[in-house]
């Protein structure tokens, strides 16, 4: 996982939203939304966003960057 993740419980993002936001706008912190340690959704910088709707959508989106991510088990 890359250092600006982070993972953070449903109910404190709750609590701190307006930090959790200015974590991801300035910082370009992906955010990952957890519930009893299984993540629910993501808060992913503005750009990231539009660049999700531009392509179609997060469907779309996971097929074109699986594509260039780096598999872990050998070929």
């Amino acid at each position: 996982m890359d250092s600006t993740d982070e993972n953070i419980p449903i109910s404190e993002a709750r609590a701190n939203i307006t930090d959790v936001i200015a974590s991801v706008r300035l910082l370009r912190r992906c955010v990952f939304l957890m519930r009893r340690e299984k993540a629910q959704a993501a808060i992913v910088p503005i750009e990231l966003g539009e660049l999700i709707r531009a392509v179609g959508g997060p469907d779309v989106a996971a097929t074109v960057l699986a594509g260039h991510v780096k598999s872990d088990s050998p070929s």
